[in-house]
């Protein structure tokens, strides 16, 4: 939830910027009343931080409620974001005049958005789908039926829209049909691609989602407050109110809490257990190595106020530091992307859905790039390279039909009874 204090565009001669009604954006009579662009030397900071604040309260609040509530309502919430965000992004390029001129057409981007919805999250979530019907025959079938023509039914849900659009052209309006119609497809890529890995981390057990994004709230919170009150030295013209101080203070409250933050969600199964169907039911597993602790004896030399000489660290903390240093030097560059982008654009924001912060893009900027680093390290380094017992197991019951498990359970007894017979 990237905060972009310090995205205000200045006027230019060559073109007036737009404001979004609600939004915070700070007119440029203001801003020249203020100085210059650093938080350190905006009057109406104190103001603008408690707006923040408030905001900022009721969404950890609420997103500290919904990682209660587990796998499947984190899943919710992702699809939420995905639909605010789509809004403001069919938004940005949208012109009333010709919008006037073409019924319907804002309905297909919708149409658009479903079907790739459908395609995205059937194909991933299909067979944790089936495991989880899997004892009532009726709809074991249905579901069955729906996985094997998913592919084929978003398909032609896709040429449907593709058809539609084909046969709304109007002359004259041409060119901003096509643009409109390529900027919904990069919009759909965006958008869907980094949800994808989103939603594998939450499956892979919770607190490879949790991790990853309270690093990017923390680093957040610790640039704007670093920024807000010892803020001097600008950072980068993309964004104005970035600063040197704001950018290393950050850095290192991030990865402090990244070394911290692991060592506390790494004792909850309920996080670190991944969910293999979509039920709602308490996980029980082996967390693994990475989430069993190791005891370090702390030297002579240390300061007496610890109460133990003997610390206790999850193996997961040290992948957690790399983690928390990601988050802290590339994951800012999504912010930067978006501040260069809302300028070529002369927009503040992307919306004004959240008071203070601006629109939901907005704050899932940062989000998006470190979600995707946190699935490839995922895969790339925890998740083991050579086959267990557990994988194999895994990879059946995810990818195979209940009648194919039975047959592999029959052909293994088959070959377990042979060797049996052929040793004796």
């Amino acid at each position: 939830m990237h905060t972009d204090s310090n995205s205000g565009v200045p006027g230019t001669p060559s073109g007036r910027i737009r404001r979004r009604r609600g939004s915070n954006e700070v007119p440029p009579e203001v801003v020249k009343a203020n100085g210059n662009h650093l938080l350190v030397n905006d009057r109406s900071k104190y103001k603008s931080m408690l707006i923040r604040a408030y905001s900022s309260v009721w969404m950890i609040g609420g997103f500290a409620f919904i990682i209660y509530m587990g796998h499947l309502y984190i899943w919710a919430m992702v699809v939420v974001i995905q639909i605010f965000m789509a809004k403001e992004l069919f938004n940005l390029l949208r012109r009333a005049h010709e919008d006037r001129h073409l019924p319907g057409f804002r309905l297909l981007n919708w149409h658009f958005f479903f079907t790739a919805m459908l395609f995205v999250y059937g194909r991933m979530l299909s067979q944790r789908l089936v495991n989880t019907v899997t004892l009532d025959k009726f709809l074991y079938k249905l579901v069955g039926r729906f996985v094997k023509y998913h592919m084929v039914t978003c398909y032609f849900f896709y040429i449907a829209g593709f058809m539609w659009f084909i046969l709304t052209l109007k002359k004259k309006m041409y060119k901003y049909q096509f643009s409109q119609y390529a900027w919904t497809h990069m919009i759909l890529i965006v958008v869907f691609t980094q949800s994808a890995f989103t939603v594998a981390n939450i499956f892979e057990g919770i607190f490879w989602f949790l991790l990853p994004a309270s690093l990017i709230v923390i680093n957040d919170i610790a640039a704007y407050f670093f920024g807000f009150f010892f803020g001097r030295t600008p950072l980068i013209k993309l964004s104005p109110k970035k600063t040197w101080e704001g950018f290393i203070g950050a850095s290192i409250t991030t990865i402090i809490s990244a070394f911290l933050l692991a060592n506390m969600f790494g004792r909850f199964q309920w996080l670190t257990c991944p969910r293999k169907d979509l039920s709602t039911g308490w996980l029980d597993c082996d967390p693994g190595p990475l989430f069993k602790p190791e005891y370090f004896t702390l030297p002579e030399w240390f300061p007496a106020w610890f109460l133990s000489r003997e610390i206790a660290v999850l193996p997961v903390q040290w992948h957690a530091l790399l983690l928390g240093l990601f988050a802290s030097i590339i994951a800012p560059f999504g912010g930067f992307f978006a501040s260069g982008f809302k300028r070529a654009f002369k927009i503040k924001d992307f919306g004004d859905s959240i008071p203070g912060h601006g629109g939901m893009t907005d704050r899932m900027d940062c989000q998006m790039v470190m979600a995707v680093f946190a699935y490839i390290y995922h895969q790339s380094f925890i998740v083991p390279q050579n086959l267990s017992i557990e994988m194999i197991l895994d990879q059946i019951i995810l990818n195979l039909t209940f009648e194919e498990q039975l047959a592999v359970y029959k052909k293994l007894g088959q070959i377990i009874q042979e060797r049996t017979f052929g040793e004796s």
